[in-house]
């Protein structure tokens, strides 16, 4: 199978999906499971990038404001990182973007994030908030 970005389908996509979110994002904090999902899962758009083994990356896009999307839960599999698959699927959700005619996205990037944020274009515009007590975040973005 060839990499393939798309929303979840089956049950199983989503259990692995929602798996993948809560293992890089809320799991290594000692968060309890549950924590990796809120109320915009209602209404976002998911992405999952699929390769022959399974689920490698996530994102999910909402609409943040008029013209402007955000990305949030952004996460690849430990063991991919550094591959480029983040960076696909950040190309996928800026694409969607910019097809339903956002002229920016934004997101929230923690520090150790940033770096890669900076790579895809994006720039910092202030700091945000500070997530379970320790990781500090940034407002980041990107003018199409």
């Amino acid at each position: 199978m060839e990499i393939e970005i798309r929303s979840p389908r089956t049950d199983l996509e989503w259990e692995n999906y929602y798996n993948l979110r809560y293992r890089i994002l809320r799991q290594p904090w000692g968060q309890q499971l549950g924590s990796e999902r809120n109320e915009g899962d209602a209404t976002g758009i998911h992405l999952a990038l699929f390769d022959f083994d399974g689920i490698k990356a996530i994102a999910r896009l909402d609409v943040s404001g008029r013209g402007e999307g955000q990305v949030r839960f952004v996460a690849v599999e430990t063991n991919v990182q550094g591959k480029g698959f983040g960076k696909r699927i950040m190309q996928e959700a800026e694409s969607i973007s910019i097809s339903r005619g956002d002229t920016q996205m934004i997101l929230h990037a923690r520090e150790v994030a940033v770096d890669f944020y900076k790579s895809q274009g994006y720039q910092i515009l202030e700091k945000s908030h500070v997530l379970f007590d320790h990781i500090q975040h940034y407002l980041m973005q990107k003018k199409y």
